[in-house]
């Protein structure tokens, strides 16, 4: 599955990072990884600061899939509105989901600085406002239920918001003091060179292509017929686990993204801030570390790469009309557009955990909005699974749920 258009961003704006060789004989390992993107570069890094022998490989290029394509922003707030969640599972498991993303952010802060990450990681806030009139109640409800659960927020009704961000046409918010940006791409490849010093083995251009499973281990056969025999297997493919997994459990989704010229500023900016809004599909902005604007949205149902890019030129005229209708005197010159595949589940959550299909296994897939903070989540949840203990997420986020 091509998960991405062409001039993704990320991969244009850092070129080569680092080259990683294809597997050219029989290994053997304790923790085998599928899939080299940012989900991938967590787990491994998890695995090799628990001590384990770990190998992980990737049919492409390394971080040449949706971590390409992403658009980086580190948010709390899952796809489906806490309010919401709540009445789908319980207050409990809605809750803490929420807070599992928000502590996300702060780990990655915290592993950006411990290795001396030079991805850009920048804390922001983030505004979620109201594109309709007919949006602000449910708003306001969402508002009072991360009041209730202790998040920090402000609601911002439309003349402050338009005093604060220069916006127009908008009807209120709710404004979140807890948010982040970084660049992934760099990012993963930046964990892949640390963690390779300590021991962790990579290869790319090396698709899997079967698995034998033992009592105790499994072994994997890749495409140039070597085969890499592992206690454990954690698949980190995302949205191409539709494709092994025989039920439905996800809906795949195409998301368009626009990137500005280096500009100078335009009156007032959303450089410290996250924002999204509450139309559906919603468009959300940030800026980039090199004073780009980069804007998304236009989602639609995914069927193929072809059909999905052949609508790159009508989503940029969409989004860049939702733009101008809060920034109307905002001269944008595009210099980048792309689009990404993502998955969108029932209740907004990933699925980590085990598949009773795919034996001394574990799938990490952090599907939605905030994929990378469910990555975190995951990296956290495998390390406890490794040691044969429990997470209090792991119902809320497992198949069959």
């Amino acid at each position: 599955m091509d998960l991405k258009s062409n001039e993704p961003f990320w991969l244009l704006k850092n070129g080569l990072v680092n080259s990683y060789p294809s597997l050219k004989s029989n290994e053997e390992c304790e923790v085998l990884i599928i899939g080299g993107g940012i989900t991938g570069s967590l787990i491994a890094h998890q695995m090799i600061k628990d001590g384990y022998k770990t190998i992980l490989i990737d049919k492409r290029e390394i971080c040449n899939g949706s971590t390409s394509a992403t658009t980086s922003m580190l948010q709390y707030e899952i796809d489906i509105p806490l309010f919401e969640l709540i009445e789908k599972i319980g207050e409990k498991g809605a809750v803490e989901s929420y807070k599992a993303c928000s502590d996300a952010i702060d780990k990655i802060e915290k592993l950006s600085k411990e290795i001396k990450s030079d991805a850009g990681f920048t804390r922001k806030e983030s505004l979620y406002f109201a594109s309709k009139k007919k949006d602000v109640e449910r708003l306001k409800k969402e508002f009072d239920a991360r009041k209730k659960a202790g998040f920090k927020v402000q609601w911002m009704e439309a003349g402050e918001v338009s005093k604060k961000f220069g916006f127009e046409n908008t009807y209120g918010g709710i404004l979140s003091k807890q948010g982040a940006s970084i660049d992934a791409f760099r990012f993963a490849h930046e964990l892949f060179e640390i963690n390779i010093r300590r021991g962790l083995r990579v290869f790319d251009k090396t698709e899997m292509i079967k698995v034998e499973y033992h009592k105790g281990f499994n072994i994997a056969t890749v495409d140039s017929g070597f085969q890499i025999k592992a206690k454990k297997i954690v698949y980190c493919i995302g949205y191409e686990s539709a494709s092994i997994i025989k039920e439905h459990f996800v809906n795949l989704k195409s998301t368009y993204a626009v990137v500005s010229e280096i500009a100078p500023k335009q009156g007032k900016r959303v450089d410290s801030t996250l924002v999204w809004n509450t139309d559906d599909p919603y468009m959300y902005m940030r800026t980039t570390d090199d004073g780009r604007l980069l804007i998304g949205g236009g989602d639609e149902d995914f069927y193929n790469a072809k059909k999905r890019d052949a609508l790159l030129n009508k989503k940029e005229k969409e989004i860049l009309k939702t733009l101008a209708k809060i920034k109307p005197a905002y001269q944008f010159y595009t210099d980048f557009v792309w689009a990404g595949t993502f998955g969108e589940t029932k209740d907004g959550l990933p699925y980590i955990g085990t598949h009773e299909e795919f034996k001394n296994s574990y799938f990490v897939l952090g599907f939605g909005g905030n994929g990378i903070t469910f990555s975190v989540i995951g990296m956290d949840m495998v390390s406890l699974f490794m040691k044969g203990k429990k997470h209090l997420l792991s119902k809320y986020f497992k198949f069959g749920r």
